[in-house]
């Protein structure tokens, strides 16, 4: 036992060791400048990992980077995931890392977000490979966001899910936002409707995978995360699955569309959705689509979901807000016949409900930071960012900087009324910035702008408890966000 204990002592001095010195032992250009002040923690490997992970409200910007930017500034040295890092809680030196993607920084995930995601997952590639996935996102997101039938077909998931709660006194709306986003993406990715037995495996699967993506890395049979992997391979296999059948549908169609024409008769209508767009696509191989649909998944489901959960969350507590916000629903509802559909035009009118949208993503901060490595020695103002360091820019530092913002512990929509494009970019990437920005912030702002003009019209409701959005880093409200609603006849 003594020799065990003594084996475990040594590991976890030599651990500190390598921990704090190794690092320094890569710098090669002290003469670009010295290593922001910072601390490497005391934890082998680690570092000071679990406390920048700590859980707090995602309205602050935590303890961790409290502590440390009153201690070191805001751009400091640390040693996070598994290597050295510099972190930057600054404006300026986010949006350059942002700007420079593929020239001076990259992405750089951990390895295990890779095993959940896929090692073609447009999150996780980079240079050629993520541009030509993100060219053909571009183009899906152009070609389906205007479709009359995408934006019909909210509305209708939108009245679904809101008919349901009429009769209702509480609602847990986390999961009444996941059922919504989830029957949305997957008609508008796969076709397919809430209760095909196909949708009821692939939600099964992809809760599975949602919480391994979250969860410790850890590749034993039975954890999170194994079970995550499996998730992954069981959805691409009904993918796939799907591929092969529209594709026979689609040979189908043509022979029956060939027969029609030559008799004059009208056939019907072809599948319009993004797996058939994205079956078109001649420059990706069959991974590549599969991959794209799992991405699309995994963007219009959990994210979007959380943005309308802090929507509501941040209403319930103004009240100003809300009725400002249900003036303008009624003012375009009012120019449109009893059952007719909302259209493109409608949404280009919702103009404070983008400065609902804005603020929500502002003030609740769903995207923390993200992973970023250095491709070279770097010299940024007096500092040195070395060459194969982890940067992470910490995106909620800038939205809720004082400096910055004015009252930014405050949700108040109306800040966005006097803000000039040129400045937004820089003091506001809630989707990122630069070449890696989500190409599909469009689609969900639809979703949520949509939702919003029918719940503000036909409920009143409140928060059950004290209820809040948290970082862990990925957020989430601590019990579901239950509500309390009344439902009022238009």
């Amino acid at each position: 036992m003594g020799v065990f204990l003594m084996v475990i002592f040594v590991g976890f001095v030599l651990g500190l060791i390598l921990n704090h010195f190794l690092p320094l032992l890569f710098l090669k250009n002290k003469k670009l400048g010295a290593l922001p002040r910072g601390s490497f923690g005391y934890l082998p490997l680690l570092g000071e990992t679990l406390a920048f992970l700590n859980p707090h409200p995602s309205t602050n910007i935590g303890s961790f980077l409290q502590e440390h930017c009153s201690r070191y500034g805001k751009v400091f040295k640390s040693h996070l995931f598994f290597s050295p890092t510099i972190v930057s809680c600054d404006q300026e030196l986010n949006y350059f890392i942002l700007q420079n993607e593929d020239k001076l920084f990259e992405c750089s995930y951990p390895k295990p977000i890779h095993g959940v995601l896929g090692k073609i997952s447009m999150l996780v590639v980079v240079g050629d490979t993520h541009k030509r996935l993100r060219n053909v996102a571009l183009s899906l997101v152009s070609t389906i966001k205007s479709k009359h039938e995408f934006l019909t077909y909210i509305e209708k998931t939108t009245l679904q899910i809101l008919d349901s709660w009429k009769d209702k006194k509480q609602v847990i709306f986390c999961q009444e936002a996941r059922k919504f986003t989830f029957n949305v993406i997957v008609k508008q990715v796969l076709g397919l409707t809430p209760e095909e037995p196909q949708t009821v495996r692939i939600l099964e699967d992809f809760l599975t995978f949602m919480r391994g993506l979250i969860s410790f890395p850890l590749y034993i049979p039975g954890t999170p995360y194994a079970n995550a992997v499996k998730a992954r391979i069981r959805i691409s296999s009904s993918v796939k699955q799907i591929i092969k059948e529209r594709r026979r549908n689609n040979i189908i169609f043509n022979n029956n569309y060939n027969i029609c024409e030559n008799k004059n008769i009208n056939p019907q209508k072809k599948e319009s959705d993004f797996l058939e767009i994205l079956l078109g696509v001649d420059t990706l191989s069959e991974d590549e689509k599969v991959s794209f649909v799992l991405d699309a998944l995994l963007g219009g489901y959990e994210t979007t979901s959380i943005l309308m959960a802090m929507v509501v969350h941040f209403l319930a507590k103004s009240p100003t807000a809300f009725e400002q916000l249900k003036v303008e629903h009624a003012s375009i509802r009012s120019k449109k016949n009893k059952d007719e559909s909302l259209n493109w035009e409608d949404y280009k009118m919702m103009a404070f409900t983008q400065n609902v949208i804005n603020e929500a993503l502002r003030y609740g901060n769903i995207v923390k930071f993200v992973h970023r490595k250095a491709l070279k020695d770097i010299k940024f103002k007096d500092y040195l960012i070395p060459a194969g360091w982890k940067v992470l820019p910490i995106l909620s530092t800038v939205h809720l900087d004082p400096s910055i913002h004015s009252s930014p512990l405050e949700f108040h929509p109306w800040r966005w009324e006097t803000q000039r494009q040129d400045q937004t970019s820089k003091k506001f990437t809630p989707f990122g910035g630069g070449s890696r920005c989500c190409p599909g912030s469009e689609l969900a702002r639809v979703e949520v702008a949509f939702f919003l003009h029918h719940l503000v019209q036909n409920f009143r409701w409140s928060v059950e408890g004290d209820d809040q959005p948290i970082a862990y880093p990925y957020v989430e409200f601590e019990r579901g966000l239950v509500l309390n609603v009344e439902h009022f006849a238009l």
